[in-house]
Order: C-alpha cells, then sequence, then structure tokens
C-alpha cells in the first residue's frame, strides 16, 4: 500500500472530529431524544417545546438514511448511537405511560405556542436545510471552505443543544420565564441544526 492510499480519519477534514460518517448527526440525534425524555420524565407538568418536534423530524431522517461509510470507517459508532436514541425512546415512552398514562399529553404542543411560532419554526427548519444543501451543492463536498463551515455547525449545534438543557433546568419552575427569548433561542438552533443536517443529506 503506497502513502497516498493510507487513510488518516482523525487528520482528515472529511469527517467533523474524524469521526465515521453519521457519528455527529447520531449524537445530534440523541441529544434531541434526551431532551424529550427530560420532559417526559419530570415530576412536574411541563410542555415540549414546538421547536423539538421540527427536531425530531430530523431525527426520523438520520434514522432513515443509513450512512455511507469511506473505506476504513468504523460502522459500530453510528449503529451504537441509533440503537440508543431509539431503544432510549422507546423505553422512556413505554416507562412514562405504565407510570402515569396522563404524562404522555406533555408530547401535545400547548396551543398558544403553536399558533405563535409553527411557521417562525418552520421557516428556519426549511431554510436551514436548504441553506447547508446548497452550500454543500455550490462549493462541493470536499471543498476545504464547506467542511470547516460543516463542521462549525456541528459544533454550534451541539452546544446550543447542551445550551437548552440549561436553560429548561434555569426555568423550568420560574414563574417569570423569558419566553420570546427562549424562543428566539430555539428559532436560531433549530436552523443551525438544520443546516447541519443539509450539510449532510
Amino acid at each position: 500500500m503506497s502513502t497516498n492510499d493510507v487513510i488518516d480519519s482523525v487528520n482528515s477534514p472529511r469527517q467533523p472530529f474524524g469521526l465515521p460518517q453519521g457519528s455527529v448527526r447520531g449524537f445530534l440525534s440523541l441529544l434531541i431524544c434526551g431532551f424529550v425524555w427530560m420532559v417526559l420524565l419530570w415530576p412536574t407538568d411541563v410542555k415540549l417545546p414546538l421547536s423539538h418536534f421540527f427536531l425530531m423530524a430530523l431525527v426520523l431522517m438520520a434514522f432513515s438514511s443509513a450512512p455511507h461509510l469511506q473505506m476504513g470507517e468504523s460502522k459500530l459508532l453510528p449503529w451504537i448511537l441509533r440503537v440508543l436514541f431509539v431503544g432510549g425512546s422507546v423505553g422512556v415512552v413505554l416507562y412514562s405511560m405504565f407510570r402515569d398514562p396522563q404524562s404522555l399529553s406533555k408530547l401535545t404542543p400547548d396551543a398558544g405556542e403553536f399558533a405563535n411560532w409553527w411557521g417562525p419554526f418552520l421557516g428556519c427548519l426549511t431554510g436551514g436545510f436548504a441553506a447547508g444543501l446548497l452550500l454543500r451543492f455550490v462549493l462541493g463536498r470536499n471543498n476545504q471552505v464547506f467542511q470547516t463551515i460543516r463542521a462549525w455547525l456541528s459544533v454550534i449545534g451541539i452546544l446550543m443543544m447542551l445550551g437548552e438543557f440549561i436553560l429548561f433546568l434555569a426555568y423550568v419552575s420560574a414563574d417569570n420565564r423569558p419566553e420570546n427569548f427562549i424562543r428566539v433561542y430555539q428559532a436560531i438552533q433549530l436552523a443551525v441544526v438544520s443546516g447541519y443536517f443539509g450539510t449532510r443529506a
């Protein structure tokens, strides 16, 4: 095997963080599902934010598209992440249903939030995804600028998802929550995460 045939999966910019293809989407899907699990298992009556219904559409898309791995890439990590977010979701839903069937009402969107935010959230989802897809089409999948943008989208998306966990814990019991700030944060988060998924579609 010549030097040019050696695959450096860590230093190559082809995949963010040198991970096998599908791993970052799997980890983002796990964070999205983890937030849903937290809401379902939360002891008080809280509603799942509307933005997460749109994020779950990205999870379904990630699950339905099998990663096309390059030669030398491990198939194990992407499939472990898939098993975790699918098995975890089934387990949490079944546990919540048997513990308190009424807790599944947390998965019903809040009527007021739906009326005011379904349009902006849908726009962020479709706009972000289309922008990521267009960027890949214009620059090309192997372009270094594209790969850098894609990597940054994944980093920002992961950090924003983790930040939403902190926002939830900070304001879940508060009487005066900064609703507009939270919704704008979720809209930006939705655009970033869907943008990353668009670059990988």
